[in-house]
């Protein structure tokens, strides 16, 4: 029976026992179940689960006592492969999802019958984290990205609404300052919804020419530009003497490509941002390089600047602010404080007073070596919070090498000997390799950090592996096949084509596995982390085909001529691992922490993740590479997947950080899980989709867990257990 339904009959029941003088704590009673009784749905109907990004959930149905019960309660299965990033938004009893290949699905959410699919017929694969929602309580709206369009979605049908935009979307690449036809921009996170605006980010190359990291808000009926606010500061903005003269015509990024948080009582939207392209050699835009690697408070109807913090100045290191900031109230001398907190790829917390932009935790600007490559200029001093605590190492040394067998470990120390190991901020050098530890991929990702408000605990889950980089000085002519792969794709798959697997595929025999119409696509139109090089012309494009199949490097006219000329380049992210292809150094490689904002201490902290086969072996509790954030809610629990190799979805209790549920998804959940309730029956999804472990492949389920409904209590939304 429905809640309205069974309300009426039970206010009938105790309205009649009253007027025959019957029982009078009857009455109450029932009127207490009623209160107890579930609504007929409990939403999550934005990413990150509110407008704060709190990944939190009132529902405590599923509890401490009753976890180990969990059983699936549906599947979807996308029959797509290619993996999934993608915390689904539930609305009315309504999941809305992607799939792979970035097509919109919307299931029932309690039994994953599939309503209706949007096919946008468009090529290319790219990471797509979640969708949007708005509705005016008339109108309802799903906002989906898909590469770089804005598609508003009928909610019923599924069908694109034609009035938005240009014939039913908007298109990134327009509205930048520059050629759209030549810019490459993918909506991988979701826009936010402001009243009857939708403000967007977007994912943007590493490397030069890139797009500027404008941050943009649309009317969500029409699709209309209402304001931008320039990242790379236009003259006369603020910021713009922290760049060279006319940077803003040339330099690219400084994007939000992770998502954003909003105070929809103040009105106030926080931007992180990350750096500024290109990421590893900055000496064509010298200086701080204001509003890149910035938490950026704005005003959400005007998009005016009301406070900015600068994490990383001249970002030469690729430090981008990598998740949605969480929005929490903390305790101050006994007083509410509202406050926004930030982590970062550092594995620091940064925590600010809301409105202000005051720092809750003393900031330290510490002195760092400078520059030893010709013409760049690094940032003598840089921002680190005292409190907390890094949730992550911050400089190897020898003593921290692997121990997993005294042979990795004799391998590790003669390679460690090798490198450049300093800690944070140590500007990378030509041809001999620099530790980045935490390593590119963080510390903290782009899964986002989730928060307990009763207690002010912020949860957050981190990478801790060791990556190294060099810069290499660019000999080779950039009007030649050789020139514009080591310019645009050495980044990523190195100059010698052999790539960082499985983040980076090498690129070495590409020939026996592709041909030259399938990595012409693959370029043009992005795949997984790689975006869609759509500046080149057909004579580089060729150029550069012929030089990953053959190794010939061809020569251009000089009307075809490459991108941007840099007299640096990155020779490739390199990850620190042993010759069996385990982290190179001494575990734990992953963890999960709990840090009191209130205070600034840990409430625990463990490992996340381990490697099936070493755990076979003994090698336990060894933490692993994760991706993906946590959610925690009232019933005691904190739910998390997001390790790469052992496919596992868990259930801790938040307090303690006790071990209470696990089970294995069908892929790596590498992906934020969602609560909510239908029909008084809670549940927990989350997408499974792996593609990071080349052993277990990839794939696009979709997996909803929930109590037996025989062990289904009747419970409200935020009830103690």
């Amino acid at each position: 029976m429905r809640r309205p339904a069974l309300k009426k009959l039970v206010l009938c029941i105790a309205a009649a026992m009253v007027a025959s003088g019957s029982d009078r704590a009857i009455p109450v009673l029932i009127a207490q179940a009623v209160q107890n009784t579930p609504s007929a749905h409990h939403d999550w109907p934005i990413y990150g689960g509110a407008p704060e990004n709190t990944h939190y959930s009132d529902l405590a149905q599923i509890n401490r006592e009753n976890v180990k019960q969990l059983q699936v309660a549906w599947s979807f299965d996308t029959g797509e492969s290619g993996g999934l990033q993608t915390s689904p938004i539930i609305v009315a009893g309504v999941l809305y999802a992607y799939s792979p290949s970035q097509k919109v699905i919307a299931l029932n959410a309690a039994t994953g019958t599939l309503l209706w699919k949007f096919d946008p017929a468009v090529h290319g694969w790219q990471p797509a984290r979640g969708l949007a929602y708005w509705t005016d309580g008339k109108e309802k709206r799903v906002l989906a990205g898909v590469m770089n369009s804005v598609y508003a979605l009928d909610v019923d049908t599924g069908m694109p609404i034609p009035t938005l935009g240009e014939h039913g979307r908007i298109d990134l690449r327009k509205d930048l300052g520059r050629d759209p036809d030549t810019q490459s921009i993918a909506l991988t996170s979701p826009g936010v919804v402001y009243k009857d605006l939708l403000i967007v980010g977007g994912r943007e190359p590493e490397t030069l020419p890139a797009p500027p990291g404008d941050v943009r808000a649309y009317n969500v009926r029409t699709g209309k530009l209402a304001w931008s606010f320039h990242t790379i500061p236009h003259p006369g903005e603020l910021g713009y003497d922290t760049w060279p003269k006319d940077a803003w015509k040339y330099s690219g990024s400084a994007n939000n490509w992770t998502g954003m948080a909003i105070d929809t009582k103040r009105g106030i939207l926080y931007v992180p941002t990350g750096s500024a392209a290109f990421d590893f050699y900055g000496g064509n835009r010298l200086g701080d390089d204001l509003f890149a690697n910035c938490l950026i408070a704005l005003n959400a109807e005007t998009g005016e600047r009301i406070w900015h913090f600068q994490g990383v100045r001249h970002d030469l290191w690729d430090r981008d602010f990598p998740s949605p900031p969480t929005l929490i109230t903390v305790q101050r001398d006994g007083k509410d404080v509202d406050a926004v907190a930030q982590t970062t790829k550092q594995g620091f917390v940064y925590v600010f007073n809301r409105s202000s932009g005051q720092t809750l935790f003393p900031i330290e600007y510490r002195k760092y070596p400078p520059s030893i490559v010709p013409g760049e200029v690094a940032a003598a001093e840089q921002p680190l919070p005292t409190k907390p605590a890094p949730y992550a190492r911050q400089r190897l040394t020898e003593d921290l090498l692997t121990n997993r067998t005294p042979e990795a470990h004799r391998w590790a120390v003669e390679q460690f000997r090798k490198f450049r190991s300093e800690g944070q901020f140590v500007p990378l050098s030509v041809g001999k390799d620099t530790v980045v530890f935490p390593g590119f991929d963080g510390g903290a990702e782009w899964g986002g950090s989730a928060v307990d408000p009763a207690t002010g605990i912020l949860y957050v889950n981190a990478n801790e592996m060791a990556w190294t980089g060099a810069l290499a000085e660019n000999t080779g002519s950039e009007s030649s096949g050789r020139g514009i792969y080591q310019s645009q794709c050495s980044v990523c798959h190195r100059d010698n084509m052999t790539g960082s697997p499985p983040q980076f595929p090498a690129l070495t025999g590409i020939a026996n596995r592709m041909g030259p119409k399938e990595i012409a696509a693959t370029i043009t139109e992005g795949k997984g982390r790689m975006p869609a090089f759509i500046n080149l012309t057909q004579d580089q494009l060729f150029a550069i085909i012929e030089y990953v199949m053959t190794g010939e490097s061809k020569e251009l006219q000089s009307s075809a001529a490459g991108p941007p000329e840099l007299k640096y380049r990155f020779t490739g992210y390199k990850k620190f691992l042993d010759p069996e292809g385990y982290p190179a150094i001494a575990p734990p490689w992953g963890t999960l922490n709990a840090i009191n904002l209130n205070t600034g201490e840990y409430a625990w902290k463990i490992p996340l993740g381990e490697y099936p086969e070493l755990a076979a072996q003994g090698l336990k509790n060894t933490g692993s590479e994760n991706y993906g954030g946590p959610i925690v809610t009232a019933g005691g629990l904190l739910f998390i997947g997001a390790s790469d190799f052992d496919r596992k979805f868990r259930a801790f209790d938040k307090s303690t950080g006790e071990l209470l549920w696990e089970t294995t998804l069908p892929f790596s959940g590498n992906a934020t899980p969602a609560t909510y309730e239908v029909d008084g029956r809670q549940y927990v999804v989350i997408a499974a989709g792996g593609g990071k472990d080349p052993k277990q492949g990839s794939g696009g389920i979709y997996v909803a867990f929930a109590l037996p409904r025989a062990a289904t209590p009747i419970t409200s939304a935020g009830q103690k257990h």
